[in-house]
């Protein structure tokens, strides 16, 4: 397994690659932004294995990301939860999205498309409302299928 630190780097990219530079990672963040919040949601989604699962959801408790809330007692469950800190990495997902739709596309089109909540305009690739022209944020939008999302039977 590669080392997850970076420290001949002084650089504030591999300090970032540090905390949320796997797959997993992103991915985990990603489904935080879409409403998921138990574990068994996130394996549905992602259909990672449980122990790297359980890694990942770790860490990211432990790097303030997520925090964790008690939902059942016996067995003891919780649901992982977006943090201010993991709130701040919503720019970087989208970035990451909007350019994931410009150069990976998918057949059809975009996957998902974030809407406006007030006023049903698309997100720009700079954030802002395709309509209205506001900032985006994530409680300012919603996910919703796009024209390249699969089709559920």
């Amino acid at each position: 397994m590669l080392p997850r630190t970076y420290d001949n780097q002084v650089c504030s990219i591999a300090r970032t690659l540090e905390v949320m530079g796997d797959r997993w990672t992103a991915l985990l963040i990603r489904d935080a932004f879409l409403g998921r919040r138990r574990f068994d949601e996130y394996q549905a989604s992602l259909g990672c294995a449980r122990n790297v699962l359980a890694d990942r959801l770790a860490r990211l408790v432990d790097d303030g990301i997520l925090e964790k809330h008690i939902y059942n007692e016996r067995p003891e469950r919780y649901e992982y939860r977006l943090t201010a800190k993991g709130l701040d990495l919503w720019p970087v997902l989208m970035t990451l999205m909007k350019w994931g739709d410009t150069y990976a596309p998918t057949e059809g089109g975009p996957p998902v498309r974030i809407v406006h909540r007030d006023c049903g305009g698309e997100m720009t690739e700079r954030l802002t409302c395709s309509l209205c022209g506001e900032p985006l944020e994530p409680r300012l939008v919603r996910a919703e299928p796009g024209p390249g999302a699969p089709v559920r039977a």
